[in-house]
């Protein structure tokens, strides 16, 4: 079965797909905000994904993403990801064509250390929205911990 774009037709049935029964198409430029996946945009159940440019020479704050597992995908720039592994903490500079994996309730910040080239990634959450939940300082969670 095929539909057409946009309408949630489908082709030689005649009939009306239903809203959460179609493929929908988020163009670029057409991002809400950097969310282009989500229960509010288009209907998801389990998944947000966006767009997130960093500036150059920026850090963002200490946070994790709650019970949310995050996929990240490096299009250009050198981002850094910092956490602590309950000892140190680690810094792992990736670059374009890069994938990482941040796990549920993993504190961490991103950093942009490049003085002139913005940082580009795709972000893709199990969540249905995004979720960040700003952090006093890096630490590791411990089993115990209330999160």
């Amino acid at each position: 079965m095929t539909t057409r774009e946009g309408t949630g037709t489908a082709s030689g049935t005649g009939g009306t797909t239903p809203p959460g029964d179609r493929v929908h198409h988020i163009r670029s430029g057409e991002l809400d905000g950097w969310t282009a996946i989500s229960g509010a945009t288009v209907g998801s159940k389990g998944l947000w994904m966006g767009l997130v440019e960093n500036p150059p020479g920026s850090a963002t704050d200490n946070h994790h993403h709650g019970a949310s597992e995050a996929g990240i995908y490096v299009v250009s720039g050198h981002p850094v990801f910092v956490y602590h592994d309950g000892t140190r903490e680690v810094r792992i500079t990736a670059g374009p064509g890069d994938f990482l994996l941040v796990p549920p309730f993993v504190p961490h910040r991103e950093e942009n250390p490049d003085p002139d080239e913005p940082v580009v990634v795709v972000i893709a959450r199990t969540t249905q929205e995004p979720v960040k939940v700003p952090l006093p300082e890096l630490y590791r969670l411990t089993e115990g911990e209330s999160r």
